[in-house]
């Protein structure tokens, strides 16, 4: 009876494959390893976090992080690269296997995908010229708040903003962003603090800087939903590269300031 019980389910297994349907979910770590390769969707217009230097070669924080997890696992790299609005969409269509590329955790993103546990954190503020009188959300009533299309500055000023009585303008990506700043184009930026930086640093006589903090921001690896051994990898990784000081080199390194301490002693 036994042996015939064994045959029978043999028979239902392979029936059931016969029809692509399995027994057993699919599990991304091992299809990661056994590849010898990780595709990572990483921004190159969100300097310093992701960016191509003078040979047209990526450079910036999130870059050197997802360098330093596909050496640690000893994978080769393949950068997917992408904009605010497709980082998501390029996890669910499987374009790419993992996110790193400033993404905030939010209840609606949380959602879709899975999260790690935070490696960097950015302050998220709306900024102007430092010769507008801008000092809280009533100073923006009547006028035009400009972000890029599907950050987290998006997402939260688009819920506010008819309360507030000021209006969303939105660009595709930051780079865009930045040069409207510049020119004169955008007169109200909501973005992080870092990019307000580097508007200000591109050119002295605009003075951008930030006039309202938005809130602190966990930045975190993305994942597709029940990986549960990809994102405990990813955790572990994280941990020791907070403690072992890896990580806070890299945001040093490119963000002219150490890690928010939130992060470091959330670990």
């Amino acid at each position: 009876m036994k042996l015939r019980n064994l045959l029978a389910l043999a028979g239902l297994a392979g029936a059931l494959a016969a029809f692509g349907v399995t027994t057993a979910s699919a599990d991304e770590l091992s299809d990661i390893m056994a590849s010898g390769k990780i595709r990572i969707s990483t921004d190159m217009g969100i300097p310093p976090s992701g960016m191509l230097d003078a040979n047209l070669k990526p450079t910036g924080s999130d870059v050197e992080t997802a360098a330093l997890l596909a050496k640690d696992w000893g994978l080769q790299l393949e950068f997917i690269q992408t904009t605010g609005a497709t980082r998501i969409p390029n996890l669910q269509t499987k374009k790419a296997d993992i996110v790193i590329s400033t993404l905030s955790v939010t209840p609606e993103r949380q959602q879709v995908i899975d999260f790690s546990i935070p490696y960097a954190g950015l302050l998220s503020v709306i900024a102007a010229p430092a010769s507008s009188p801008i000092k809280d959300w009533a100073d923006l009533k009547g006028k035009t708040v400009t972000v890029t299309r599907g950050t987290t500055q998006d997402t939260d000023l688009t819920k506010i903003a008819a309360e507030k009585g000021f209006t969303v303008a939105r660009y595709d990506d930051d780079a865009t962003l930045v040069t409207a700043a510049l020119s004169g184009q955008a007169a109200i930026i909501s973005t992080s603090a870092t990019l307000v930086k580097q508007i200000h640093d591109k050119n002295t006589q605009k003075a951008f800087e930030p006039k309202i903090t938005i809130k602190v921001l966990d930045l975190a690896i993305g994942v597709r939903k029940d990986e549960p051994e990809l994102l405990a990898k990813i955790n572990d990784w994280i941990k020791t590269n907070l403690k072992n000081g890896n990580l806070n080199s890299i945001y040093q390194k490119f963000h002219g300031s150490p890690l928010p301490k939130e992060i470091v002693d959330a670990q």
